[in-house]
């Protein structure tokens, strides 16, 4: 058995791409959130949202450091969700972070635009939904593994039969999760996260 200063090394093994991702949004940042979104910028790619507020529940959560995110996303291109990203320059990652202020910004008094940071990373089309995963299998983001639904639109007329996501469960004020199935509540939600912290 070779020593470990003699194995191989392969730059394209998951967790050797993990590391690379991970490494290089961390090099990023952290900006306020309010900030990345005050002026347009072009790329796709990938992000993290990191908590520095004082909602009692996401005590375990906070990172003014942002070192650990309370949510990790990507934006790809223009058509690329149906293979058909288009060539040039785009806004997609500018308008993902947009959409996320808007949301906290909805949210029923428990969060505020100012208490987030943001390390983004712009990056090849290609490798973009495997930077996501890559960044959620690292990190384990409260808002994607607990409280999941932070990123979903409004599903659109005739398709809000659907259970509200744990994200508005928990923070509630995005009007379009208010016609969908209420069947969660802040108790239900506050007790995943307490599962979960744990």
């Amino acid at each position: 058995m070779p020593r470990a200063e003699h194995a191989e090394f392969n730059p394209l093994d998951y967790d050797n791409l993990a590391r690379t991702c991970v490494e290089e949004l961390m090099r990023r940042g952290p900006w306020r959130l309010e900030d990345s979104t005050a002026t347009t910028f072009d790329g796709a790619g990938v992000y993290a949202l990191f908590y520095e507020g004082s909602f009692a529940p996401y005590a375990a959560l906070r990172a003014p450091d942002a070192l650990r995110p309370i949510y990790v996303g990507k934006a790809v291109p223009p058509g690329g969700r149906k293979g058909r990203g288009r060539p040039g320059p785009n806004r997609a990652l500018w308008g993902r972070l947009a959409e996320h202020r808007e949301s906290i910004t909805a949210a029923h008094s428990s969060l505020n635009t100012a208490d987030f940071l943001v390390r983004y990373l712009v990056v090849t089309p290609l490798w973009i939904s495997m930077a996501e995963g890559l960044l959620i299998d690292e990190f384990q983001p409260a808002w994607n593994v607990c409280l999941e639904g932070f990123g979903n639109h409004d599903p659109g007329g005739g398709r809000h039969a659907g259970e509200i996501p744990w994200w508005d469960a928990m923070h509630g004020g995005r009007p379009w999760a208010a016609r969908l199935r209420q069947t969660r509540s802040q108790d239900h939600a506050l007790r995943r996260l307490a599962e979960f912290l744990r």
